[in-house]
């Protein structure tokens, strides 16, 4: 009991301060919301010291606790650092800075602050028991936990419709997402009899397609679907242009982390239980998670190009990023038969551990950046009911909005560039080596050309690199408008008058999220300290967990019989 406990102190505290939090949202005072963001920076800080703590030396969990429900390993330790570390950024994005302490520049949340910020740690927490469940119910109640308070952020988040609206679709697709999950659930349940995700794992046997139910298949198949959705994956990606606009900037830039990383998370736990004890998934699901991958990829950075407001670039920029990182888990599941497959298998799920580390870090940049920049004044004639003007969104979100600002600003002008850059996936950048990582797994499959998934696979890497050259082009728009177009309303020419300065917010808050960004970008994508101790930490977590209690995977398969027998089933 007392290891229970210890193993999930994280998740405790982080309730404990959120229940806090609600009751200081009760508060008629701006005092009391001047407090909230303290205290949860406070105790997002204490999470992130307490687990660098138990990683340098504490207890871990290498087997499930003796209800057979949670399982902390490092693997789950690496998930929850870096949650807390990614939400104490978020804080600083959304802390309130006008005189009533309600919001900023950005975001107004009214006198809901402390309920703002209690969700947001509710929602934090959900992802921390997402990383240490073992069991299917726990794994849904945490991905559940993650997910509600975002359609609460997203609603509240500003006193505009297009905020209502947007809460409001992100609720009723996520509900039915769920159902999709609970679905998937109730048929892995029922066809294993068993709840605990080892256990399930060990009763799976997908060799050569013997061995499984196609209600086993079923099941594993809408469960792919519903976390799909929380990865903005085609083919429920649809939602995330209209979400990621209508919400406030800083609840958007939660929105393309949070959801992200549960989903992902959950997904590699149900790859790992589908793929049986050696970890050799179905042909089926290999083929379905690579034309999910493709697709994904693709079409967000098609839907990209066609964007005239940055947030929703960001959005199907999100759905890219999640298609890029469902290359790295097919090759992951892909991989046995290989000569090294243990090592491969290690190799991608590290992959994905360092691209959700880099794709956290740089996408908060860039969020932090518009929400410095105005936006335009005017209202572009939109009047509600009554006819009186609406209001506009506070920062910056279209391209025109940004148009000249970088030459205005050019200390935020460079913070956007660094962050466009590693997006793309530029060297010198976190985001580079975040590409390399995800698609050197794939490459392995060049040196065996026999193998029954060799040519996907090497398809699967070129339409990444094709898929990468193409959100350069939206992403390097952004940069152009920053430095190259006028701003709105300039005349340039010989003579021309300069426009008087646009208004620019200040917080030290937001410009401390900013840095701390641009620095992370720059430091574990150029400095050889960082990158040694990100790739260490995810190599160490990510071999953690393909050798999971009862796991063969270390144990090296003969190739040639192995290819030879799926060939037969094929």
């Amino acid at each position: 009991m007392n290891s229970l406990l210890y193993s999930l102190w994280p998740e405790l505290l982080l309730t404990a301060t959120a229940c806090l939090l609600f009751v200081l949202g009760a508060v008629p005072s701006a005092n009391a919301r001047r407090l909230v963001p303290i205290l949860a920076v406070a105790a997002l800080l204490a999470v992130v010291f307490g687990l660098l703590r138990s990683e340098d030396g504490g207890r871990l969990m290498t087997e499930p606790d003796f209800t057979n429900t949670v399982l902390v390993g490092k693997f789950a330790l690496y998930i929850k650092l870096l949650s807390a570390a990614v939400a104490i950024l978020f804080v600083l994005l959304s802390w309130p800075t006008d005189p009533a302490r309600t919001g900023n520049s950005a975001l107004n949340v009214g006198t809901e602050v402390g309920e703002f910020f209690a969700l947001m740690l509710l929602s934090i927490t959900g992802i921390f028991l997402v990383a240490s469940a073992n069991d299917i119910i726990l794994l849904f109640l945490g991905i559940e936990l993650a997910s509600i308070p975002t359609y609460i952020m997203v609603s509240i988040s500003r006193p505009l419709p297009v905020a209502q609206e947007a809460g409001v679709k992100y609720f009723f697709l996520g509900a039915m997402a769920a159902a999709l999950m609970l679905f998937g659930f109730s048929y892995l349940y029922g066809t294993t009899g068993s709840t605990s995700l080892l256990e399930i794992r060990s009763k799976f046997h997908p060799g050569m397609g013997t061995g499984q139910s196609a209600w086993q298949l079923l099941a594993v198949i809408m469960l792919l679907m519903g976390f799909a959705f929380k990865l903005a994956a085609v083919p429920l990606h649809t939602y995330a242009g209209d979400v990621y606009q209508g919400a406030a900037t800083p609840v958007t830039a939660l929105l393309a982390f949070v959801p992200k990383t549960s989903g992902i998370v959950a997904l590699i736990k149900l790859l790992a239980a589908a793929s049986g004890p050696d970890w050799h998934a179905p042909d089926v699901i290999i083929k379905l998670l690579w034309i999910i991958a493709v697709l994904t990829m693709t079409v967000g950075n098609i839907l990209g190009l066609m964007q005239s407001n940055i947030k929703r670039v960001f959005a199907y920029s999100s759905v890219a990023h999640s298609g890029y990182m469902l290359v790295a888990l097919t090759a992951l599941i892909a991989a046995f038969g290989l000569k090294d497959a243990a090592e491969v298998q290690t190799q991608a799920l590290a992959g994905v551990l360092f691209y959700l580390c880099a794709y956290g870090i740089m996408n908060t940049g860039a969020f932090g950046v518009l929400m410095m920049l105005p936006g335009r004044t005017d209202t572009h004639g939109r009047h509600d009911a009554d006819g009186n003007p609406l209001p506009t969104a506070g920062s910056a979100e279209t391209f025109d909005d940004i148009a000249g600002l970088g030459r205005r600003h050019i200390a935020l002008g460079l913070a956007m560039a660094v962050a466009c850059f590693s997006l793309t996936g530029l060297p010198l950048t976190v985001g580079f080596l975040g590409k390399i990582l995800i698609i050197t797994p794939a490459l392995a499959f060049w040196h065996t050309p026999g193998h029954p998934f060799a040519h996907m696979m090497i398809w699967l890497v070129v339409l990444t690199m094709i898929n990468a050259a193409i959100s350069a082009a939206y992403y390097l728009k952004i940069v152009a408008f920053l430095f190259l177009r006028p701003e709105h309303g300039e005349t340039i020419g010989v003579g021309a008058v300069p426009r008087a300065a646009a208004p620019l917010f200040r917080s030290v808050p937001v410009t401390l999220a900013i840095v701390l960004s641009v620095f992370g970008t720059l430091y574990f994508g150029m400095f050889w300290p960082g990158i040694s101790d990100l790739t260490t930490r995810v190599k160490s977590a990510a071999a953690g967990f393909v050798q999971l209690p009862g796991t063969t995977a270390t144990a090296t398969p003969k190739p040639a019989a192995v290819l030879s027998a799926r060939a037969d089933a094929r």
